[in-house]
């Protein structure tokens, strides 16, 4: 790294920034207490770690099926030779997971096609889903379940959970940087209400502290690389 790319990090990663993307990494995780339930989703990302937590799932006996969802996003275009999804299942199988329980949806392109896309293939399958737990990366958590209460086309017990793991620990060579991580983290944040705004998920309360916190990140200067126009 160099001098300039280090002061660089270091203005970005003030005290007062790393406090405010706290609140938000708090914020988004839900914390949700797991029970057994009919499938479990992992929702794919640029994160392998979803299926690993997924898979532990499985091997727990929370759920009898495993679904991985994604084709490509906005940070995985280009990055694997294969699909998320495809990723995911190898992760999953390495783990022992019978590959004869999971199924590939290897299509969709965000949260909500993740949501429909799965409801079909499980359906086609005449595989229950009335409960669910969906996996995804700790801050996304909450964007999960707003979404997929939204977007499932039938009323579903839905609970959410992600590798336990806190912000500082949480950059590796797949998510990138911690600055690469917040400014997703600014990105989902603005998503939150943003989405509610046009139907593609239900509202979710937003506190005045972590409104707050949010703002203080996008107006830095350093974050904006995920935000929507």
């Amino acid at each position: 790294m160099s001098f300039v790319t280090a002061k660089k990090t270091n203005s970005a990663l003030s005290i007062r920034n790393l406090d405010a993307a706290q609140k938000l990494w708090d914020y988004m995780k839900l914390n949700q207490s797991l029970k057994q339930s009919d499938v479990i989703i992992a929702l794919g990302s640029n994160d392998l770690r979803v299926a690993e937590v997924a898979s532990d799932l499985f091997h727990r006996g929370m759920a009898d099926w495993i679904v991985m969802s994604g084709k490509c996003g906005q940070l995985t275009q280009g990055k694997w030779p294969k699909s998320e999804a495809e990723m995911f299942f190898d992760v999953a199988t390495s783990t022992g997971v019978p590959g004869d329980h999971i199924i590939v949806e290897d299509k969709s392109t965000n949260s909500g096609e993740n949501a429909r896309f799965t409801y079909d293939l499980l359906t086609k399958r005449n595989i229950p889903a009335e409960s669910m737990i969906l996996v995804q990366k700790p801050f996304m958590e909450r964007r999960a379940y707003a979404t997929f209460m939204k977007q499932w086309p039938r009323p579903v017990d839905i609970t959410v959970t992600s590798q336990n793991i806190s912000m500082m620990d949480y950059p590796n060579s797949d998510v990138g940087t911690l600055v690469d991580v917040i400014s997703v983290l600014v990105g989902d944040m603005q998503r939150i209400s943003l989405y509610a705004e046009r139907g593609f998920q239900i509202v979710q309360e937003i506190p005045p502290d972590v409104w707050e916190a949010y703002v203080l990140l996008r107006e830095s200067g350093w974050f904006e690389s995920h935000l929507i126009a």
